[in-house]
Protein backbone atom coordinates (compact mmCIF):
# COMPACT_ATOMS: atom_id res chain seq x y z
CA UNK A 1 0.00 0.00 0.00
CA UNK A 2 1.16 3.55 -0.66
CA UNK A 3 2.22 5.56 2.40
CA UNK A 4 -0.15 8.12 3.87
CA UNK A 5 1.25 11.67 3.79
CA UNK A 6 -0.46 14.62 5.44
CA UNK A 7 0.04 17.98 3.72
CA UNK A 8 -0.55 20.43 6.54
CA UNK A 9 -3.29 22.94 5.80
CA UNK A 10 -2.71 26.18 7.70
CA UNK A 11 -4.05 28.56 5.08
CA UNK A 12 -0.79 29.31 3.28
CA UNK A 13 0.93 27.82 0.27
CA UNK A 14 0.31 25.90 -2.89
CA UNK A 15 -1.16 22.83 -1.25
CA UNK A 16 -2.87 21.38 -4.33
CA UNK A 17 0.25 21.29 -6.50
CA UNK A 18 2.16 19.62 -3.65
CA UNK A 19 -0.66 17.11 -3.26
CA UNK A 20 -0.63 16.21 -6.97
CA UNK A 21 3.15 15.84 -7.08
CA UNK A 22 3.17 13.55 -4.03
CA UNK A 23 0.38 11.43 -5.51
CA UNK A 24 2.40 11.15 -8.73
CA UNK A 25 5.33 10.02 -6.58
CA UNK A 26 3.23 7.19 -5.14
CA UNK A 27 1.70 8.53 -1.92
CA UNK A 28 -1.85 8.68 -0.62
CA UNK A 29 -2.25 12.33 0.31
CA UNK A 30 -4.58 14.29 2.60
CA UNK A 31 -4.54 18.09 2.80
CA UNK A 32 -5.58 18.53 6.39
CA UNK A 33 -5.38 20.31 9.73
CA UNK A 34 -7.18 17.44 11.50
CA UNK A 35 -5.00 16.22 14.36
CA UNK A 36 -6.23 12.64 14.15
CA UNK A 37 -5.36 12.41 10.45
CA UNK A 38 -1.96 14.00 11.04
CA UNK A 39 -1.22 11.67 13.93
CA UNK A 40 -2.02 8.64 11.76
CA UNK A 41 0.07 9.74 8.75
CA UNK A 42 3.35 8.06 7.83
CA UNK A 43 4.95 11.43 7.01
CA UNK A 44 4.15 15.14 7.01
CA UNK A 45 4.73 17.93 4.48
CA UNK A 46 4.69 21.58 5.55
CA UNK A 47 4.29 23.72 2.42
CA UNK A 48 4.04 27.49 2.45
CA UNK A 49 4.17 30.73 0.54
CA UNK A 50 4.01 34.09 2.30
CA UNK A 51 5.29 35.84 5.43
CA UNK A 52 6.92 33.96 8.30
CA UNK A 53 5.04 35.68 11.19
CA UNK A 54 1.64 34.90 9.71
CA UNK A 55 2.70 31.35 8.94
CA UNK A 56 3.78 30.54 12.49
CA UNK A 57 0.71 32.34 13.89
CA UNK A 58 -1.59 30.21 11.73
CA UNK A 59 0.15 27.01 12.81
CA UNK A 60 -0.24 27.94 16.46
CA UNK A 61 -3.89 28.92 16.12
CA UNK A 62 -4.62 25.42 14.83
CA UNK A 63 -2.40 23.65 17.36
CA UNK A 64 -0.26 22.38 14.52
CA UNK A 65 3.00 23.57 16.06
CA UNK A 66 2.49 21.17 18.96
CA UNK A 67 1.34 18.40 16.64
CA UNK A 68 4.39 18.79 14.37
CA UNK A 69 6.78 18.60 17.33
CA UNK A 70 4.96 15.53 18.65
CA UNK A 71 5.25 13.67 15.35
CA UNK A 72 8.89 14.66 14.83
CA UNK A 73 9.72 13.44 18.35
CA UNK A 74 8.33 10.04 17.36
CA UNK A 75 10.61 9.90 14.30
CA UNK A 76 8.00 10.75 11.67
CA UNK A 77 9.58 12.25 8.51
CA UNK A 78 8.74 15.91 7.92
CA UNK A 79 9.46 17.89 4.75
CA UNK A 80 9.22 21.69 4.80
CA UNK A 81 8.92 23.44 1.42
CA UNK A 82 9.77 27.15 0.84
CA UNK A 83 8.19 29.04 3.77
CA UNK A 84 7.64 25.60 5.29
CA UNK A 85 11.42 25.11 5.40
CA UNK A 86 11.95 28.53 7.01
CA UNK A 87 9.39 27.76 9.72
CA UNK A 88 11.49 24.77 10.80
CA UNK A 89 14.15 27.14 12.15
CA UNK A 90 14.32 28.95 15.49
CA UNK A 91 13.10 32.28 14.16
CA UNK A 92 12.99 34.90 11.42
CA UNK A 93 13.65 38.63 11.18
CA UNK A 94 10.84 39.09 8.63
CA UNK A 95 8.33 41.87 9.43
CA UNK A 96 9.81 42.58 12.83
CA UNK A 97 10.64 38.98 13.64
CA UNK A 98 8.92 35.91 15.05
CA UNK A 99 9.99 32.62 16.67
CA UNK A 100 9.76 29.46 14.58
CA UNK A 101 9.26 25.77 15.32
CA UNK A 102 12.84 25.36 16.53
CA UNK A 103 13.35 21.97 14.89
CA UNK A 104 16.59 23.05 13.19
CA UNK A 105 19.11 25.39 14.88
CA UNK A 106 19.49 28.72 13.09
CA UNK A 107 17.73 31.87 11.96
CA UNK A 108 16.05 33.15 8.79
CA UNK A 109 17.16 36.56 7.52
CA UNK A 110 16.79 38.66 4.39
CA UNK A 111 18.44 37.29 1.25
CA UNK A 112 21.43 39.41 0.24
CA UNK A 113 20.98 39.63 -3.53
CA UNK A 114 24.13 41.71 -4.10
CA UNK A 115 22.43 43.80 -6.78
CA UNK A 116 20.28 40.97 -8.16
CA UNK A 117 16.48 41.27 -8.06
CA UNK A 118 14.84 40.16 -4.82
CA UNK A 119 12.66 38.15 -4.49
CA UNK A 120 14.77 35.48 -6.09
CA UNK A 121 12.54 33.86 -8.72
CA UNK A 122 13.65 31.17 -11.14
CA UNK A 123 15.72 28.07 -11.73
CA UNK A 124 19.06 27.81 -9.94
CA UNK A 125 21.54 25.02 -9.37
CA UNK A 126 21.48 23.46 -5.90
CA UNK A 127 24.97 22.19 -5.07
CA UNK A 128 24.91 19.17 -2.80
CA UNK A 129 27.27 19.51 0.14
CA UNK A 130 26.54 16.01 1.43
CA UNK A 131 24.28 13.06 0.79
CA UNK A 132 21.04 12.35 2.60
CA UNK A 133 18.01 10.12 2.11
CA UNK A 134 16.37 12.57 -0.28
CA UNK A 135 19.36 12.97 -2.64
CA UNK A 136 19.17 9.34 -3.79
CA UNK A 137 18.79 9.18 -7.57
CA UNK A 138 19.86 12.80 -8.09
CA UNK A 139 23.17 13.85 -9.69
CA UNK A 140 25.93 13.69 -7.08
CA UNK A 141 27.08 17.28 -7.66
CA UNK A 142 23.62 18.84 -7.61
CA UNK A 143 20.64 19.73 -9.78
CA UNK A 144 18.55 22.75 -10.83
CA UNK A 145 15.39 23.53 -8.85
CA UNK A 146 12.80 26.31 -8.98
CA UNK A 147 13.11 29.02 -6.29
CA UNK A 148 10.77 31.84 -5.16
CA UNK A 149 11.84 33.64 -1.96
CA UNK A 150 13.15 36.83 -0.36
CA UNK A 151 14.59 35.34 2.86
CA UNK A 152 17.16 32.63 3.47
CA UNK A 153 17.86 30.23 6.32
CA UNK A 154 21.18 30.45 8.18
CA UNK A 155 21.77 27.03 9.72
CA UNK A 156 23.85 27.08 12.91
CA UNK A 157 25.28 23.61 12.29
CA UNK A 158 27.08 23.05 8.95
CA UNK A 159 26.18 19.35 9.19
CA UNK A 160 22.50 20.27 8.76
CA UNK A 161 23.15 21.74 5.30
CA UNK A 162 22.59 19.26 2.46
CA UNK A 163 22.59 21.73 -0.44
CA UNK A 164 23.37 25.37 -1.19
CA UNK A 165 22.38 27.81 -3.93
CA UNK A 166 24.24 30.85 -5.27
CA UNK A 167 22.18 34.02 -5.80
CA UNK A 168 24.08 37.11 -4.75
CA UNK A 169 25.36 34.98 -1.89
CA UNK A 170 25.58 31.26 -1.21
CA UNK A 171 22.77 30.19 1.12
CA UNK A 172 21.39 26.94 2.50
CA UNK A 173 18.61 25.74 0.20
CA UNK A 174 18.37 22.10 1.38
CA UNK A 175 18.66 21.04 5.01
CA UNK A 176 18.24 17.87 7.05
CA UNK A 177 18.30 17.29 10.79
CA UNK A 178 17.29 13.80 11.89
CA UNK A 179 13.89 13.03 10.35
CA UNK A 180 13.33 16.71 9.51
CA UNK A 181 14.04 17.91 5.95
CA UNK A 182 13.63 21.32 4.37
CA UNK A 183 14.00 22.72 0.86
CA UNK A 184 13.88 26.42 0.01
CA UNK A 185 12.97 25.57 -3.58
CA UNK A 186 9.75 24.01 -4.91
CA UNK A 187 10.27 20.34 -5.81
CA UNK A 188 6.65 20.14 -7.00
CA UNK A 189 7.53 22.72 -9.68
CA UNK A 190 10.99 21.37 -10.49
CA UNK A 191 10.27 18.78 -13.18
CA UNK A 192 12.12 15.44 -13.14
CA UNK A 193 14.60 16.19 -10.36
CA UNK A 194 11.91 17.59 -8.10
CA UNK A 195 9.81 14.48 -8.58
CA UNK A 196 12.85 12.29 -7.89
CA UNK A 197 13.33 14.07 -4.56
CA UNK A 198 9.65 13.63 -3.69
CA UNK A 199 9.79 9.94 -4.61
CA UNK A 200 12.65 9.53 -2.13
CA UNK A 201 10.55 11.23 0.54
CA UNK A 202 7.58 8.97 -0.25
CA UNK A 203 9.90 5.96 -0.02
CA UNK A 204 11.12 7.12 3.37
CA UNK A 205 7.49 7.52 4.48
CA UNK A 206 6.76 3.97 3.36
CA UNK A 207 9.68 2.60 5.38
CA UNK A 208 8.57 4.57 8.42
CA UNK A 209 5.02 3.29 8.11
CA UNK A 210 6.22 -0.31 7.79
CA UNK A 211 8.48 0.10 10.82
CA UNK A 212 5.60 1.43 12.90
CA UNK A 213 3.41 -1.52 11.88
CA UNK A 214 6.09 -4.04 12.84
CA UNK A 215 6.62 -2.38 16.23
CA UNK A 216 2.89 -2.32 17.04
CA UNK A 217 1.87 -5.35 19.15
CA UNK A 218 -0.69 -7.57 17.47
CA UNK A 219 -0.26 -5.90 14.08
CA UNK A 220 0.15 -8.33 11.19
CA UNK A 221 1.73 -7.32 7.90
Amino acid sequence: MSPAIAVLDYGMGNRRSVEKALEHAGATVAITSDHAVIRAADALVLPGVGAFPRGIANLRSLGLDVMIRERVASGTPLLGICLGMQLLFEGSTELGGAPGLGLIPGQVTELRGDGLPVPHIGWNEVRFERECELTAGLPAAGAPFYHVHSFAARATEPADVVGTTEYGERFASFVAHGSVFGVQFHPEKSSRDGLTLLRSFVGLAALTGLSQQVSTPGCAI
